[in-house]
C-alpha cells in the first residue's frame, strides 16, 4: 500500500525501516521524521505523517510481542505514544489559521 504519494513510499518500506531502527535500540522513540531521515527522504506535504504514526505504533507493538519484551513496558510505551498522537491531533484541529483571526 502506498503511504506517501509525494515520495512514493510503501507501507512495507516504512515497516522495514522501523524494524531496522528497533533492532538498533528497541526502546528509542521513533517519530515520522526519524523514519524519513533513515530512508533519506523528507516529508513534503506531511499529510502522511498521521498514518506513519499509526504504522509506527503497530510495528512497535508487533516487534516487542515477537521479542518477548516485558508486557508492562510495552503497554506504558504504546500508551504514551497513543496519548502523544491524540494530543497532537486535537491541537491540530483546534489550531486557527492566520486568515481566520477574530480581531
Amino acid at each position: 500500500m502506498l503511504v506517501c504519494s509525494c515520495n512514493f513510499i510503501s507501507e512495507k518500506e516504512i515497516v522495514d525501516t522501523i524494524t531496522a531502527l528497533l533492532d538498533e535500540d528497541c526502546w528509542q522513540l521513533i517519530v515520522p521524521a526519524k523514519v524519513y531521515h533513515a530512508m533519506q527522504k523528507r516529508g513534503r506535504c506531511c499529510g502522511c505523517f498521521p498514518n506513519v504514526v499509526d504504522i509506527i505504533i503497530r510495528t512497535t507493538e508487533k516487534y516487542h510481542a515477537a521479542t518477548h519484551s516485558t508486557d508492562d513496558k510495552i503497554v506504558a510505551y504504546i500508551s504514551r505514544l497513543k496519548e502523544f498522537h491524540e494530543e497532537n491531533r486535537r491541537a491540530e484541529l483546534e489550531r486557527r489559521h492566520q486568515g481566520h483571526r477574530a480581531a
